[in-house]
C-alpha cells in the first residue's frame, strides 16, 4: 500500500482478527443483489465470504439470473416490493451492522433500496455498482445509473466500482492515475463518503492497485497481478469482504486491507472450474492464512 495523502492503513499495530467466539456477538451482515445460478458471483459470492469471515450472512434478492462461466443466459427481476419486503424482515429482526448492495438493476428497485436505507439509518451502506457481466451481459438498466448517483449513493460509506463502472458513472475516460483520482473525485461529489476505484482493469499487469479516495486524500492498495482466466464474482467477493469487516467492527482502512488480501487469496488459488470465466477461491483465504483466528495484524497486511 502506497500513500500519496489521507490515512494509512497499517501504522498502527492493530489486528484483522476474526471474533473471539462464535456466540449470541456475532456480526450480521445484509447482501442485497441479484442469484447467479454458477455461484461465483452475486448473492452467492457474498453469502460464502461472509461465511469465510465468520460473519453471519442474510440476503435480499434483487433478481434471479441464469448464468454460469460462459455467460448470462437470462434475468429476471424481482418485483421492487418483494424486495423491500425482504429488507424489512432481515433489519427488523436481525440487525446487520453492515450491508452491501450489488446487481439492483432497475431504477424502481434502487427506489426501494434507497428508501429503506435511509429509513434504518445504516452506517455501514457499501454499494458495489454492478453494471455489467464478464460476459457483457447488461445488469443494470441505462436509465437507473441517475438513480443510483443521486439516490443511494448519498446514503452510502463506500461504493467500489471498477474503472468500466466508473467511466460509465461519470462518463468520463479513465486511463491513467489521473484520471482515476479526477473520477474518484467526481463520484465521491455525489455524496458518498469513500470511493475505492478497483484497479484490475487498468491493464498493469505487474500490480492491481486499488484507490481509496476519503475527501481529502488518496491511498493506494497495491497487490501482485494475478493473470488468471478465473475471475467471476471478483467485484462481488472484493466488497462483500469489504463489508465482512465493516460488520465485524474494523476501521475503513483495515476492512479494505482484509478485502485486498481475501481477494487476492481468492485469486491465486483457483478452483479451475467451469469453461468461461471460472469462480474464485472463496476457500482460499482461509487456505492461505490457516487458522479462522490467527491474528494478522495491520502492519503485516500492508504489502500482500
Amino acid at each position: 500500500m502506497q500513500r500519496s495523502s489521507g490515512t494509512v492503513a497499517g501504522e498502527r499495530d492493530r489486528s484483522l482478527s476474526q471474533p473471539d467466539s462464535l456466540g449470541p456477538g456475532i456480526p450480521v451482515a445484509l447482501t442485497i443483489a441479484g442469484s447467479d445460478s454458477g455461484g461465483g458471483a452475486g448473492i452467492q459470492a457474498d453469502l460464502k465470504t461472509f461465511q469465510e469471515l465468520a460473519v453471519f450472512g442474510t440476503s435480499a434478492l434483487t433478481a434471479v439470473t441464469a448464468q454460469n462461466t460462459k455467460g448470462v443466459h437470462g434475468v429476471h427481476p424481482i418485483p421492487a416490493e418483494s424486495v423491500t419486503g425482504q429488507i424489512d424482515a432481515v433489519a427488523e429482526d436481525l440487525f446487520p451492522a453492515a450491508v452491501k448492495t450489488g446487481m439492483l438493476f432497475s431504477a424502481e428497485i434502487i427506489e426501494a433500496v434507497a428508501e429503506r436505507a435511509a429509513h434504518y439509518g445504516w452506517q455501514n451502506l457499501v454499494v458495489d455498482p454492478v453494471m455489467i457481466a464478464k460476459g457483457g451481459a447488461r445488469l443494470l438498466q441505462t436509465e437507473a445509473i441517475q438513480a443510483l448517483t443521486a439516490r443511494l449513493l448519498p446514503l452510502a460509506s463506500v461504493v467500489t466500482p471498477n474503472i468500466p463502472e466508473a467511466e460509465a458513472l461519470t462518463g468520463r475516460t479513465i486511463a491513467t492515475m489521473s484520471e482515476r483520482k479526477e473520477a474518484a473525485r467526481h463520484i465521491h461529489s455525489w455524496g458518498v463518503r469513500h470511493v475505492v476505484l478497483k484497479g484490475g482493469h487498468a491493464g498493469n499487469t505487474a500490480q492491481a492497485i486499488d484507490l481509496l479516495y476519503d475527501g481529502s486524500g488518496f491511498t493506494e492498495f497495491a497487490a501482485p497481478w494475478v493473470d488468471t482466466r478465473h475471475t467471476h464474482g471478483t467485484g462481488c467477493t472484493f466488497a462483500a469482504a469489504l463489508t465482512a469487516g465493516l460488520a465485524r467492527g474494523m476501521r475503513l482502512d483495515e476492512a479494505l486491507l482484509l478485502a485486498k488480501r481475501f481477494i487476492q487469496s481468492a485469486l491465486t488459488d483457483p478452483l479451475e472450474i467451469g469453461s468461461g470465466h471460472g469462480p474464485t477461491n472463496h476457500w482460499g483465504y482461509n487456505r492461505t492464512y490457516g487458522d479462522l483466528y490467527r491474528i494478522i495484524p495491520s502492519k503485516e497486511a500492508v504489502i500482500l
